[in-house]
């Protein structure tokens, strides 16, 4: 078949595992290369996640890629990811294609499903490569996943249908560095092997120079060149996380006026979503967020209870009260205390929450836990669009995104907790303790989160600039990286794509 190059130079960032850093690395490398000018593009083929971001043109992708789009100066759009699964109870992953939800797919069916997927994949890196002087493609997982290999979109199958060059980053943290970039060097094809341009060793701790040796013996099993070793980078937490496996289950920070803190409690669900919505809470130094594990009560000295969002409302209510952690809530809530419900936690709120189509699982209606006096019926198209308006409680501006399927009614909404520039959002109880709303990202606000943290502990709230702490952060990873890596190289590494059939 002929072949057409896709305009920019392309260069694609796969890992030896999961987790080993390739999404801040590319946000890095985006930031890095956009402050020398070029117009960077990241693009993700596809990703598993339920933390999920809106795009400007009205669609999802993962919360990965908005950021990266942040770190190279551009609005996210769904081309920047056009596949994205998102875990759910009981019905496997729904899939989003170029952010509209297609279905839902068992891991079984997608194996058979994700062939058909590739032409709208090369579609918006064609597209992506059109408007841009370089793309940065993160892979998924690790291509030595040879059991997965068959139709594979995600890493050398989308490498060689574009003809993307490929470099490899290892985490040493994890330990077994080494064996990973061997043994995943061993387990390509030798055509996969041939897109192979050279690694990265990531998240080293302490003298580089004893890598030395191992950097001989890999170039000798390999045939690679590093292109750096990167330093542990501290402030990625100041970053929003990809995966949910990252939410440690508590704020592990420790400061001198700690016991006077504000204590957030945060039960971990089971399909937590876009629980990026948690990070601006995290960061204020007078707050401690506790991520309660299954298992543990929630602390009965919380001075609030934040419920977050969730890809299956009615399996996480159930698994609330399997753990017992309605009790814990309603008794929390007749103590006067606050609780808080964002997007299926507001859902859960309510006295019920019917699913008749099976939308998110098992169809049924279940019994919500009756703080707010509303019923939310889940189906129909999902609804993504941003968001701004005002907390009506405090008259703070908010803005954020909705990101739901189903609509919420009931004499509980002629209490909103949000008037936005669409109408009112939400509901308050008559006792204005217990309050949910559908806009993810309220908490982002410096001065609606500073107002809504007086409310609870009266002039102990230290007014973090959370939007300008996330850009210095992603500064300081371009620089952190500019510093250890041969950037030159790097992009001399890149190579226009060559497209079959294009």
């Amino acid at each position: 078949m002929p072949s057409a190059s896709a305009g920019a130079r392309a260069l694609m960032v796969q890992g030896t595992g999961t987790d080993v850093g390739k999404s801040l690395l590319v946000a890095g490398l985006g930031r890095a290369f956009s402050r020398r000018g070029l117009k960077v593009r990241p693009f993700k083929p596809q990703n598993m996640s339920n933390n999920a971001a809106v795009t400007v043109d009205g669609g999802e992708i993962g919360r990965a890629q908005a950021l990266q789009a942040r770190a190279c100066g551009i609005s996210p759009t769904v081309d920047l990811n056009p596949v994205l699964l998102k875990p759910q109870a009981e019905s496997g992953s729904q899939v989003v294609v170029q952010g509209r939800v297609v279905g839902s797919s068992t891991a079984r069916d997608y194996y058979t499903l994700k062939p058909t997927l590739m032409p709208r994949v090369l579609e918006s890196f064609a597209r992506l490569g059109a408007e841009a002087d370089l793309v940065l493609v993160e892979g998924a997982g690790s291509p030595a996943e040879v059991n997965l290999r068959e139709g594979d979109i995600a890493n050398m199958g989308f490498a060689t249908a574009a003809g993307v060059p490929v470099l490899l980053v290892a985490d040493i943290d994890k330990g077994g560095a080494i064996a990973t970039l061997v043994g995943t060097c061993a387990l390509l094809t030798e055509d996969e092997r041939a897109l192979l341009t050279g690694y990265i060793i990531n998240k080293f701790r302490g003298d580089v120079s004893l890598f030395d040796e191992a950097l001989t013996v890999i170039g000798a099993r390999t045939g690679l060149d590093c292109f750096g070793i990167v330093p542990w980078y501290a402030e990625a937490h100041r970053l929003p996380a990809e995966d949910a496996m990252c939410l440690a289950p508590s704020d592990a920070r420790t400061r001198p006026d700690r016991g006077h803190a504000i204590k957030i409690a945060v039960p971990r669900l089971s399909r937590i979503a876009n629980f990026d919505d948690l990070d601006p809470l995290r960061a204020e130094p007078d707050v401690t967020l506790e991520i309660v594990p299954q298992g543990n009560p929630l602390p009965a000295d919380a001075d609030m209870v934040l419920l977050p969002g969730s890809k299956a409302t009615l399996a996480d209510l159930a698994l609330l009260r399997s753990e017992g952690w309605d009790i814990d809530i309603l008794a929390h809530a007749r103590r006067g205390g606050l609780v808080v419900g964002l997007c299926a936690g507001y859902q859960m709120l309510g006295r019920s929450v019917a699913d008749p189509e099976g939308t998110e699982g098992r169809a049924g209606t279940v019994p919500g836990l009756g703080l707010l006096d509303v019923e939310t019926e889940l189906g129909g198209d999902k609804r993504l669009v941003a968001a701004t308006g005002v907390d009506l409680a405090t008259g703070a501006a908010v803005r954020g995104y909705e990101m739901h399927i189903g609509r919420t009614r009931g004499p509980g909404r002629d209490r909103p907790m949000l008037r936005l520039e669409t109408g009112a959002d939400g509901a308050v109880s008559g006792a204005g303790n217990v309050m949910g709303c559908y806009v993810h990202g309220l908490f982002a606000a410096d001065g609606f989160r500073a107002a809504f943290l007086d409310r609870i502990a009266g002039g102990r709230v230290a007014q973090t600039a959370f939007e300008a702490s996330v850009e210095a952060a992603l500064d300081g990873l371009a620089s952190h990286l500019e510093a250890s890596l041969d950037l030159d190289r790097l992009l001399d590494s890149a190579r226009p794509a060559q497209i079959a059939g294009r």
